[in-house]
């Protein structure tokens, strides 16, 4: 496979997210980190960029990169937008627009509406738009998912999915302005833990389940007084293929630190995956003794096996997670400009589909937590 050319917008010095993309995109020396704008002050972004080596290709501002790589004939094959949430929906469209293929932050966009332009524009111009729903790239995710395809527990009953920490329990630090914004809504828009977590763990149980979320139900609540929107939210979902879930998400749960995990019941078995506990996998097949199932052993299945690098026993963690998303990435952009089918086991990058959905259901947690919980269509219009 040739190298492609990667850039990233956002993520710069100090940023949480940036580091963890950089390791993911190079990894496998798929990618070659071209471009960048990285930071909202033109001088501090091309400072860093050149630093990181990206010379005359170091940008002042996302609109000077895509000006300037527009006209390369070794363009970047790929753009990353980590910039702040508000900014997703601009930059994305703008890339897509002018033949990039992206790979966007969560959440894609701040509306329903955005969202369904997205995925309209990405369609339209047959360019990939996916959206880093980064925890879907650990191998055994993949092998869960592979699992439960396969029949390995029967139809699927219930699902039960967290995304819960306690970094924000602190009443004393609720003005610190490093959290206070996460709540206000004029810059978080109409919701803060499910909006920022909580869409992880839906995306979870859809992507391994195979099935979409079609209606909820929210019970949302700001433990802390002063805050406008949520900290806390328990969500009961239905799904396509008949399954049940439960969901809940916090930032007030002292003595959670990550927090992010999976379970799924069918009819003949049960499996259980933490994000904190990445490399181990348990299934409990119907009247039979539970197992263990280590990351790294061998013939799991296609999507487990081709996601692990590093021998069992030793771990892996998120940044190889990251770059499990971009391998799929490469593959799927080598397999267009080849004219060839792509890998199967890779075609399971999030799409603009799942950045739509997860914002549909964004809108309504936020509308069915003020109505004491009532029932909501949890779909965005086009899939209605």
């Amino acid at each position: 496979m040739t190298k492609l050319q990667w850039g990233m917008i956002g993520g710069g010095e100090g940023s949480q997210i940036g580091p963890a993309h950089r390791l993911g995109a190079g990894l496998d020396s798929l990618f070659e980190f071209s471009a960048g704008a990285l930071d909202h002050r033109p001088e501090y972004g091309i400072d860093y960029g050149k630093r990181l080596g990206l010379g005359d290709r170091a940008y002042g501002g996302w609109q000077d990169m895509l000006e300037g790589e527009k006209k390369r004939d070794d363009r970047v094959d790929l753009v990353t937008v980590a910039t702040p949430n508000a900014t997703h929906f601009e930059i994305t469209k703008a890339f897509l627009e002018n033949g990039f293929h992206v790979l966007c932050e969560k959440p894609m966009t701040m509306t329903v509406e955005e969202g369904e332009e997205i995925v309209e524009i990405a369609k339209k111009t047959g360019n990939i738009c996916a959206v880093n729903y980064g925890y879907t790239g650990y191998s055994l995710v993949r092998h869960m998912k592979a699992m439960i395809a396969r029949g390995d527990i029967g139809k699927v009953r219930l699902v039960n999915a967290e995304f819960a920490h306690g970094h924000h329990a602190d009443a004393t630090d609720a003005d610190n302005p490093r959290v206070r914004w996460r709540y206000d809504p004029a810059q978080a828009g109409i919701s803060a833990q499910f909006a920022d977590c909580g869409i992880h763990a839906m995306h979870m149980a859809s992507f391994v389940t195979g099935q979409e979320v079609t209606k909820l139900s929210a019970d949302t609540v700001s433990c802390i007084d002063v805050r406008t929107l949520e900290d806390d939210a328990m969500v009961n979902f239905r799904m396509d293929g008949g399954a049940v879930g439960r969901l809940w998400t916090s930032s007030v749960a002292i003595g959670r630190q990550h927090g992010l995990g999976i379970q799924v019941f069918g009819e003949t078995g049960g499996l259980r995956w933490s994000q904190e506990h990445p490399n181990q996998l348990y299934y409990m097949p119907l009247g039979e003794r539970l197992q263990i199932i280590e990351r790294g052993e061998a013939n799991l299945s296609p999507e487990g096996d081709r996601t692990t690098r590093v021998t069992i026993g030793h771990a892996e963690g998120m940044p190889l997670a990251f770059a499990n998303i971009y391998t799929d990435l490469a593959e799927a952009i080598s397999a267009r400009k080849e004219g060839r089918t792509m890998d199967p086991a890779a075609n399971l990058y999030p799409r603009a589909e799942d950045g739509l959905r997860s914002m549909a259901a964004v809108y309504a947690v936020a509308e069915s937590g003020k109505a004491e919980g009532k029932w909501l269509d949890a779909r965005p219009p086009m899939f209605r």
